[in-house]
């Protein structure tokens, strides 16, 4: 589980598609800081659209609840960079659950909300 969330966290970070295709489950759903939800597709062509590069991430605060085959990884994320070509500094929590399936984790849905 600590590879797979540090290997999700780096193919955030570097908006690497196949990372993400691999570490999100295909009924994957993020319900984001706008106040909508995101499909799996969706969310791997947001992260990846052109323009769109993380600069700086910190995680602080960290939660972990960890059962046999499912986990909950959580914290406040401070992030820099730019979204198709904006500029933006994010300051959120996010909630991630994990399930294990066929011997891999993934994730299955994730909350995220801004923080003051």
């Amino acid at each position: 589980l600590a590879a797979a969330a540090t290997a999700y966290d780096l193919a955030q970070f570097k908006s690497d598609r196949t990372e993400l295709e691999r570490l999100l489950a295909d009924d994957y759903t993020l319900a984001g800081t706008n106040g909508h939800n995101q499909t799996k597709s969706e969310f791997i062509a947001d992260s990846t659209a052109p323009g769109s590069k993380t600069t700086y991430v910190a995680i602080t605060q960290q939660v972990s609840k960890v059962w046999p085959n499912g986990a909950v990884l959580g914290g406040m994320v401070d992030a820099k960079g730019a979204d198709r070509g904006k500029p933006f500094t994010m300051r959120a929590r996010f909630v991630d659950v994990w399930a294990k399936r066929d011997g891999r984790w993934q994730v299955v849905f994730t909350q995220a909300h801004i923080a003051p």
